[in-house]
């Protein structure tokens, strides 16, 4: 295993002194935002995690290695580099042995996160089950990931793309528990609500550090979802995006573009037909999800 992973010194250090570490996955670098936004972007979430007492591992294949945590210098190379390839569990063996470059998904970042016993994980929103899953069987490895790996996510709810009663029905299936952060809705991305329930609100981050440890110390493996909206003053207005998605969609299905390059051409339609509203609203959920991620494992690493 070790000649797989290499690990940053900022990272190495937080483990020999057992200090709070808060994983983040590269795909919103390369997939998610435009270079420099996306570099300018993501030193400023793990600057946000250091500031609430965490450290920040981001978490990418370079050189065929599992790089868990990136120098300032691996973190600006990654995010101008062309031909990096979207890398969900599958791929994980080929990039490696090739030594191209992969951007994780959430389902390959929390993959690793848990072999280096990370265990809280943060992103802007999840994967799951996708619209007119009765032809495609379209579903996001996320779902199988979250059954199967013991890290939280802190996550905006998951992408608007998705059909998200059949994605929570999938994650009870699976004993996947679904918390709301000071909500009882279950939050779709761009906007703060949707037509259906978390689990469980809970307003206390001592309370969730305390779930997740029951959870875990009990033998239930697999994750806990943490849903925490975007924050209201850049939230988008729901049935607007609703509208405007399922129009993207049919445009996406007219082109034949499905399965892993989806969500991609999605978030960067959705830039387009906002005018740019919904890339400063990515940027501003994901620095909201790392505060509380990090204020989770310090939380969660205190007992």
């Amino acid at each position: 295993m070790r000649r797989y992973v290499s690990y940053s010194e900022e990272v190495k250090e937080a483990m020999k002194y057992s200090k709070p570490l808060v994983a983040l996955e590269s795909t919103i670098i390369t997939y998610g935002m435009p270079y420099p936004e996306n570099v300018k972007a993501a030193r400023e979430v793990q600057q946000i995690i250091r500031e609430n007492g965490a450290v920040p591992a981001t978490i990418a294949i370079m050189d065929g290695k599992i790089k868990i945590g990136l120098s300032d210098e691996e973190l600006e190379s990654f995010g101008d580099s062309k031909g990096v390839i979207k890398a969900s569990r599958r791929d994980i063996s080929y990039l490696i042995a090739t030594k191209k470059p992969g951007a994780t998904t959430v389902a390959a970042s929390m993959f690793f996160a848990d072999l280096a016993r990370i265990r809280v994980f943060t992103t802007g929103a999840i994967g799951g089950v996708h619209r007119g899953v009765e032809e495609t069987l379209d579903i996001s490895a996320d779902l199988e990931e979250f059954a199967l790996t013991s890290v939280a996510v802190v996550c905006s709810g998951a992408k608007s793309i998705l059909d998200l009663g059949k994605t929570l029905e999938y994650m009870e299936t699976k004993g996947v528990p679904v918390i709301g952060y000071r909500t009882n809705i279950f939050p779709a991305f761009y906007t703060r609500g949707s037509e259906h329930r978390v689990d469980y609100q809970v307003d206390d981050i001592e309370l969730m550090a305390e779930m997740l440890r029951v959870k875990w110390n009990l033998g239930l493996e697999g994750s806990t979802i943490i849903a925490n909206p975007i924050p209201e003053e850049y939230a988008m207005d729901q049935h607007y995006m609703d509208q405007l998605v399922s129009n993207a969609l049919i445009e996406a299905k007219q082109l034949g573009i499905s399965g892993k390059d989806l969500t991609p051409y999605m978030l960067k339609k959705v830039q387009q037909l906002t005018d740019g509203k919904s890339l400063e609203a990515n940027i501003a959920l994901v620095k909201s999800n790392a505060a509380l991620a990090a204020k989770l494992a310090v939380s969660f690493n205190g007992n």
